[in-house]
């Protein structure tokens, strides 16, 4: 290392500056000094988040006195907020704070939710009291205070995550300079560790914090997690004076309005017969504003956009001589290019839902089932119910390799593709394993409530089934080798097929299909849970009593006819490259995005 330091000496980084706001120097800042402190808060805000909802729904129920169904919408909630929240993050950090100060910023309001959580539990005037013999069936639910206390810290935590998470990976890019060859290898790296980071992470949550929080109590568990991410802040500010900054380059979400309300303002023109008539990026008078923009060609598809690009003389203004562009007026043609672009990308999108629909079971209804089942190994040691994640993040981390090192190199010969199978297919294989992990929980649901009735057990909620809690691998294995493909198609595909302007976008995309996968998690419990309620509930908050596998087999049938749309949109979904290399225009190598 130190061999390198005379040649980089001095040299500067032409788009990064300091935290003085000086030219970054390259043997001064950046590198993985830098993206080492990012990493480190990053597994900091994993085993927060995932620590506080892995478990939250044994929390909800046994402690707060809440419903089965009233929980794990609690819990899909929290979490679709958390996410959804990432493209709010993401917009005040490309348009008014930069990555810097909005991980920062949202870091502290995390803190604070999680530390209104800590002290929650601690109060006993914060929470019911516990259930005793006689009140067994009748325990006194949280009252309208108790709750309102949860759900401030709850959403202060899903802000505070919301707004780190949509910011931190792609800080942790910013360290490396993409234009040298060195840096461009590292980042590379770096992306790797990022998903290595968020795995130990998950595995420590799901593991170690939650076995304090079952046996040494939950404000030790949640103290815990009030004390990482507070540790992670520090070691983020910390390295404030390695870090690289790159200047606002504004929201993608302001294009996508402005070539929308261009279009609409001019809906009543005329198209010119002649696309060069159109303003397009030729036409823009800042050098360094054209150079940012590349040009795409014109499509048939989606063709009232284009009125978006017709020049007219309210669009464009005389300031001291020059020609200034009101966006909201006049977009180029590649802007709305590459609007279509992501138009055309919301068919998949929308079919990529569903799995996380499924994938939101494994944190509510699959953790209370296992809250049902023994639970012991050996004699002694019994593990929590909510640690059974651990074979979900488990089979993540062994499909990887296992899709690289065999998966690959068969794809390769027998689909003639170098890169294996495509996002697209990834997505598929994905959803096709989200399916069977439905069925082979409906199957084991039937398995726990036979056992349940053969003991005579059914009319106690809380007496332990003698039944392996291990028969819940499967469905948390499928849904774990499930993620793993349709995580990382996801996020291939996302990346890849937005536009260079909108790089910045692609993670609030993804981000929004998980979201949207929680969302439409509670509102099929509420339907369901309505629905069935007036007879024998799907939903009973006594699962012994319902019929929870019916409710599996109702995700197992929407995931399988979902399956069938998202294959009609994906035989029909065209390549950005490929569509571009029919028009004789080469593309620009993507560079890798951030993980969730």
């Amino acid at each position: 290392m130190a061999s390198t330091l005379p040649q980089t000496q001095g040299k500067t980084i032409p788009d990064a500056w300091d935290y003085k706001g000086s030219p970054a120097e390259r043997s001064k800042t950046g590198g993985w000094t830098a993206a080492a402190m990012i990493l480190g808060g990053e597994a900091c805000e994993r085993l927060t988040t995932l620590g506080i909802a892995v478990n939250l729904v044994t929390y909800l129920t046994g402690t707060m006195h809440l419903g089965n169904a009233t929980s794990a919408n609690t819990v899909t909630n929290f979490l679709g907020t958390s996410f959804m929240l990432c493209l709010l993050g993401g917009f005040v950090a490309d348009t008014f704070l930069g990555r810097y100060l909005t991980i920062a910023i949202f870091a502290t309001i995390q803190a604070t939710g999680v530390t209104i959580l800590t002290i929650s539990t601690i109060v006993p005037s914060l929470r019911p009291a516990k259930c005793t013999v006689s009140s067994a069936q009748h325990c006194e639910p949280a009252s309208s205070t108790q709750l309102m206390v949860l759900y401030v810290a709850l959403y202060l935590t899903a802000l505070g995550t919301g707004g780190l998470k949509s910011s931190v990976s792609g800080f942790g890019s910013d360290q490396f300079d993409e234009t040298h060859k060195t840096e461009k290898t590292q980042m590379t790296n770096f992306f790797n560790w990022f998903f290595f980071f968020i795995s130990i992470g998950s595995l420590a949550a799901v593991t170690i914090l939650v076995y304090i929080q079952d046996n040494l109590g939950r404000e030790w568990g949640y103290g815990i997690c009030a004390c990482a991410i507070l540790l992670g802040l520090v070691v983020f500010l910390s390295g404030t004076k390695r870090y690289r900054f790159k200047k606002l380059v504004g929201s993608p979400l302001t294009q996508i309005a402005a070539v929308f309300v261009a279009a609409w303002n001019k809906r009543r023109l005329e198209l010119p017969s002649d696309p060069s008539l159109l303003f397009n990026v030729d036409d823009i008078v800042d050098e360094e504003q054209r150079k940012k923009k590349q040009r795409l060609p014109r499509t048939k598809q989606f063709r009232f956009l284009d009125k978006a690009a017709i020049k007219d003389s309210e669009s464009i203004a005389a300031v001291g001589g020059i020609s200034v562009v009101n966006k909201w007026c006049l977009s180029t043609l590649t802007d709305v290019e590459e609007v279509k672009l992501v138009l055309r990308m919301l068919p998949i999108w929308a079919t990529t839902i569903i799995f996380w629909t499924i994938y939101a079971q494994m944190t509510t209804f699959s953790v209370s089932q296992a809250a049902t089942m023994d639970r012991h190994i050996g004699k002694s040691f019994q593990i929590p119910a909510a640690s059974l994640a651990a074979f979900f993040v488990g089979s993540i981390l062994l499909t990887v390799p296992i899709y690289d090192r065999i998966i690959v190199p068969i794809a390769r010969k027998l689909l003639k593709t170098p890169q294996g199978l495509t996002p697209l297919q990834r997505i598929g294989v994905g959803l096709v394993f989200s399916i069977f992990a439905m069925v082979a929980a409906a199957l084991i649901e039937l398995k726990r409530l036979r056992a349940a009735q053969s003991h005579g057990l059914s009319d106690n909620p809380r007496a332990v089934i003698p039944l392996s809690v291990f028969w819940l691998v499967p469905q948390f294995v499928l849904v774990g080798s499930g993620e793993a493909f349709t995580y990382i198609g996801q996020l291939d595909f996302f990346l890849r097929e937005c536009p260079k302007g909108m790089k910045t976008m692609s993670t609030g995309l993804f981000l929004s299909t998980l979201s949207l996968g929680f969302f439409l998690s509670s509102l099929l419990v509420t339907i369901v849970h309505k629905v069935t309620g007036s007879g024998k509930p799907w939903l009973a908050d006594n699962l012994n009593q319902g019929k929870l596998y019916d409710f599996y087999w109702l995700l197992a049938i929407l995931s399988g006819l979902n399956l069938v749309i998202y294959l009609v949109c994906a035989k029909g979904y065209v390549y950005k490259d490929k569509r571009l290399a029919e028009e004789g225009i080469e593309l620009e190598e993507p560079q890798p995005s951030c993980h969730a």
